[in-house]
């Protein structure tokens, strides 16, 4: 067998890596790395690679999130959450790599685009396995920040497996900024409107994304809509979700309330916990249903918010424009 080097484009199955992983397959690649579905040598068991594009090798912002998502890797022990292996370096000891769990699913986005709108138990086992995930990881200091039906999988026996911390927050560390732009953002379906808006996020910017994915596993839909993500991102901060009722008559009003409270515009008026979360909907008989706002599914905002969502809309447009200048330097240096 060959094994792949540092300086090589990408990994083919049939390599290995430092003698301890054979590549089977490529899983496809992220913000900043290539992954690759291995099986480790010494045990048999199937693992997931994954490894900086060679490009960002000796990049310090790519050298820090590896970091970053090391530790976090290593403070996460959780049945619902992908299990950190181990973690390495390349031939030569230059680029480091980690060793994941490898998860037998199917993402979350793939199974709601077979299957949604899911029944009401469904959709309510998955939401709570995802909050009992993401508690323990606000109780360990972690904020994921990037929730979405691509970073969940779904094992053939219904476990939720979350994955990817690639941009999570980790409590007391300074803020991370990466050459490659475009891959701190998530996708803006997803985005609390304080991250919209350029704040951080606490456990209630989950709460946040954890209340859109149980929105569109019962209806199919997002709550917003738009021409474009910046047209997405500035309804987020400027309008209230529709209710649920509006696309989908046959759901307990109680039901309706919980994603209501979790799609709050302000975090304040959010949840404060996904214990929170989590209880109203396996106690849903005991929900008070709120008076909704006349404007709900309206424009209200203030001047102050249209200004702050202003600015940081045109921040984002620049910084996707310098996003893709990098990409495309990124490619013409791989393609030397």
């Amino acid at each position: 067998m060959s094994t792949g080097r540092v300086g090589s484009m990408r990994y083919e199955a049939g390599q290995t890596v430092n003698d301890k992983y054979d590549i089977l397959e490529s899983l496809g690649q992220g913000g900043m790395n290539d992954a690759y579905k291995a099986r480790d040598r010494a045990s048999g068991r199937l693992v997931v690679l994954k490894i900086p594009f060679t490009s960002l090798i000796g990049d310090p912002a790519t050298y820090s999130r590896y970091q970053r998502e090391l530790e976090i890797g290593k403070r996460l022990h959780h049945p619902n959450i992908q299990e950190l292996l181990d973690e390495g370096r390349l031939d030569g000891g230059v680029a480091p790599y980690l060793v994941l769990e490898y998860v037998d699913g199917t993402l979350l986005r793939e199974y709601l685009r077979e299957h949604a709108p899911l029944p009401v138990d469904e959709a309510v086992n998955i939401t709570v396995q995802l909050a009992d995930a993401l508690q323990y990881c606000h109780q360990h200091g972690v904020v994921h920040r990037d929730l979405k039906p691509e970073n969940i999988l779904i094992e053939l026996d219904g476990t939720v497996k979350l994955v990817d911390f690639g941009i999570a927050l980790l409590q007391g560390a300074r803020r991370l900024t990466f050459r490659r732009l475009t891959s701190g953002f998530g996708t803006p379906d997803y985005m609390a409107p304080e991250q919209v808006q350029g704040d951080r996020g606490d456990a209630r910017t989950d709460v946040y994304a954890v209340g859109v994915m149980l929105y569109e596993m019962l209806t199919g839909d997002v709550p917003y809509r738009g021409d474009s993500p910046l047209a997405v991102m500035s309804q987020r901060v400027t309008t209230d979700a529709p209710l649920l009722s509006s696309k989908r008559s046959d759901l307990l009003p109680q039901l309706e309330a919980v994603v209501w409270r979790a799609l709050r515009r302000e975090p304040a008026e959010r949840y404060a916990s996904m214990t929170d979360l989590r209880h109203d909907l396996t106690h849903i008989d005991e929900v008070k249903i709120p008076e909704y706002p006349a404007a709900s599914g309206r424009a209200v905002v203030s001047r102050e918010h249209m200004l702050n969502a202003g600015v940081v809309i045109a921040a984002l447009v620049l910084l996707a424009v310098l996003g893709m200048v990098a990409e495309l330097v990124h490619r013409a240096q791989v393609a030397r």
